[in-house]
């Protein structure tokens, strides 16, 4: 009777696992698109300067630091205003996001430090492969402080991309940031 319950057990999982979703894959048989967006982020890896321009007259210069990590599996962005001191224990409180492939979906978990929450967002690849869209999945820690709603990454060149940030206030009303990015040399 153990035996019997084994292999039903063991077929089942086997005929879920078979049930479960594929990874969504290119016609022409490449990487999976989340996989090829993925990619293309990590491309940006390294050390970046320039302007984020958030409203009317209102610019601040930035880092922004892009590292691959976890063996290839994640990417760690993390942004300061330009001037700041690098040493990571003096306490400011700026945001990082991690970036990462899980299934068949890129997702970006932004750890807000004006929130003080952890939207998800889902990324996808433009067909020309020059941006990368995240759109807002779910928010863990709540929405009382507002929230990231979107980001977008634009390509320009090998040295230069853009970045551009929504926020979505406890009133509903987006605010926008665009962030020129060049590479330090």
């Amino acid at each position: 009777m153990k035996a019997i319950s084994f292999v039903i057990c063991a077929l089942t999982l086997c005929v879920s696992t078979i049930a479960l979703p594929q990874s969504v894959h290119k016609p022409d048989g490449q990487k999976p698109v989340a996989q090829e967006a993925f990619a293309r982020l990590k491309t940006l890896a390294g050390n970046w300067k320039g302007q984020a321009a958030m409203g009317p007259g209102m610019n601040a210069p930035v880092r922004v630091s892009l590292r691959v990590t976890s063996g290839g599996a994640a990417m760690l962005h993390e942004m300061v205003p330009d001037g700041r001191s690098t040493d990571p224990c003096n306490g400011d409180d700026d945001p990082i996001t991690m970036l990462y492939v899980n299934g068949d979906r890129l997702i970006l978990t932004h750890y807000c430090d004006t929130g003080k929450n952890r939207p998800r967002m889902v990324g996808k690849l433009s067909p020309d492969g020059k941006t990368v869209k995240f759109d807002i999945l779910d928010v863990s820690g709540g929405t009382t402080n507002g929230y990231m709603h979107h980001a977008v990454f634009t390509f320009l060149g090998a040295d230069h991309h853009t970045e551009d940030w929504a926020a979505m206030s406890p009133a509903g009303k987006l605010s926008e940031a665009h962030i020129d990015l060049i590479r330090a040399k």
